[in-house]
């Protein structure tokens, strides 16, 4: 049922975005981040690890593909493999996610509601040029509320607005949760991310840079603060 229903979400994004303007050659990308701990809209979900991604688009569409494996050998690591469909056309970005780790279950294709490790959540974005918007929902697999087995609709709502300073490229983040939700461990409104990012290329050969980049978080909602360092290994 899940699965029909990101289909079909997915097809009526196709159909909607089919007659939209935009390059009209096939683009693609293959990165890797190596990160010294996985830390996701202020939440702690990993150690040192390594986070390939590959991704197509066309005339506004993309299809991308994202992964983080732990390199420490810590017992807490979680395996994820993300998908996302989305389209953009001018400032205006929307799509799906289909989320899953093997933290519950290490089948990938078992979508069933006692112990799938999918998560499928709906966003929309918009970038008004300072500042850019975005706001997301999961709609669908894992994402109930513990007490009551009832769905959260659990949503994350951000701002981020980046910057030049010193030769670096800057971006400073928010990121609140509106309402109580499990998956973010917040009872009520709360903000879990607030977060300043440094990334600097350094040039390496006159056709090759590799890009360092640090950044710290804080989670006022948990309490937490932590900082993180990373590289990024670019193949297109």
């Amino acid at each position: 049922m899940k699965t029909r229903l990101f289909f079909i979400i997915a097809m009526m994004t196709i159909g909607i975005v089919s007659s939209a303007q935009a390059q009209d050659k096939v683009e693609g990308h293959i990165k890797a981040d190596i990160v010294s701990n996985y830390i996701w809209r202020g939440l702690n979900i990993g150690h040192v690890s390594v986070q390939p991604e590959m991704s197509v688009g066309w005339k506004g569409l993309s299809l991308a593909a994202w992964g983080s494996v732990g390199l420490s050998g810590h017992k807490d690591n979680v395996r994820e493999i993300d998908m996302t469909l989305s389209y953009e056309t001018g400032n205006l970005q929307l799509g799906i996610i289909d989320y899953w780790t093997d933290e519950h279950d290490k089948r990938y294709f078992y979508y069933q509601k006692d112990g799938t490790g999918h998560s499928f959540e709906g966003f929309v974005g918009y970038d008004f040029g300072p500042v850019s918007a975005s706001w997301q929902t999961f709609f669908a697999g894992r994402d109930y509320q513990e007490e009551d087995d009832k769905r959260a609709f659990s949503s994350y709502f951000e701002l981020a607005a980046p910057f030049r300073l010193a030769t670096c490229e800057w971006k400073a983040t928010a990121g609140l949760v509106p309402w109580k939700s499990d998956y973010y461990e917040v009872s009520g409104f709360d903000v879990t991310n607030l977060s300043l990012r440094a990334t600097k290329a350094i040039r390496i050969t006159d056709s090759f840079e590799l890009p360092l980049f640090g950044q710290v978080t804080a989670n006022p909602a948990s309490q937490h603060f932590y900082f993180v360092f990373g590289l990024t290994l670019k193949a297109l």
